[in-house]
């Protein structure tokens, strides 16, 4: 038993070089919104959002031309761009011909109209609707196939715009956490002596209730606020999780144990349970970013 303990402090050790960090200045993850246009694949043409304040973050209506967006005579042209509503143009566009997709991914307005400009027409098509971020990360898909780009316009049309953002997925993500935290965590407790039919029973109906309600709050919080708040109450939910499974596992493993002298105390298993399930969970994090 020792020697096993042992091997899962070991292994712990190891781990920490993983969790090196880069600091850097204004470090934190910042809202984004993201727009994939359909209908558009064979034009050349540049999105922006037009936003309801004169400025947010780094854009601002008075900002310069930067040599990295290309083409000044678009900037230009943006530029010289007046919307009936009052929004303005934040100095914040892309050529989205090649991947008909325009993020805006630092400090993009909280409302906003989508406009697109054609230079080969020399046209703007303007959304006649106004949207909002509706989570940290905002996803669209933007239905341009029944325009007539070639017409004259600079009012409002109809593009149909859709939210896209990924619920199917989330939820299959978050069952997949679940499902690899349990089994490492009954993985451990078979290192720590805890193998008793009923023992495992009480280590996966505890993980089951606090794994859910766990991973649904950060879902919701990572929706909502972003991965810097995700990671901020990870960290405390995480530390109550422990105490919680402690105190169960605590009155409960060592009711159903059938030789205590090769089991570990209970306390230490919670601890090293939720440590190995939180440092296995980030390295997966970094190889298959998309389901944790």
């Amino acid at each position: 038993m020792k020697r096993r303990i042992w091997a899962v402090m070991l292994f712990f050790v190891l781990l920490i070089p993983m969790f090196t960090v880069t600091a850097s200045a204004d470090i934190g993850p910042k809202p984004s919104v993201t727009l994939s246009f359909k209908g558009l694949e064979d034009e050349k043409y540049y999105v922006t959002l037009l936003a309801d304040t004169d400025s947010t973050g780094p854009w601002s209506k008075n900002g310069l031309f930067r040599d990295s967006y290309g083409d000044v005579k678009v900037w230009e042209k943006f530029k010289t761009y007046s919307d009936s509503d009052g929004f303005f143009f934040l100095n914040c566009y892309s050529d989205c011909s090649e991947t008909d997709v325009f993020k805006w991914t630092y400090y993009p307005p909280q409302a906003y109209k989508i406009l697109i400009y054609f230079p080969e027409y020399s046209h703007f098509i303007v959304s006649a609707d106004i949207y909002e971020r509706y989570a940290f990360d905002s996803y669209y898909t933007v239905d341009a196939t029944g325009l007539n780009i070639q017409s004259v316009t600079v009012a409002g049309k109809e593009m149909p715009v859709s939210r896209t953002y990924d619920f199917t997925w989330e939820i299959l993500s978050l069952l997949c956490r679940i499902v690899a935290t349990i089994a490492i965590e009954i993985g451990i407790a078979w290192l720590f002596g805890f193998g008793a039919k009923k023992q495992i029973l009480v280590i996966g109906i505890t993980n089951i209730v606090t794994q859910t309600i766990l991973n649904v709050l950060l879902n919701i919080i990572n929706y909502s606020q972003g991965s810097l708040a995700f990671i901020f109450n990870y960290v405390w939910m995480e530390l109550a999780v422990f105490v919680i499974e402690g105190l169960v596992f605590a009155k409960l493993l060592r009711r159903y144990e059938k030789n205590p002298t090769r089991t570990a105390h209970p306390w230490l298993y919670a601890f090293s349970a939720n440590v190995a399930s939180f440092a296995i969970g980030i390295l997966i994090a970094k190889w298959m970013p998309g389901i944790f």
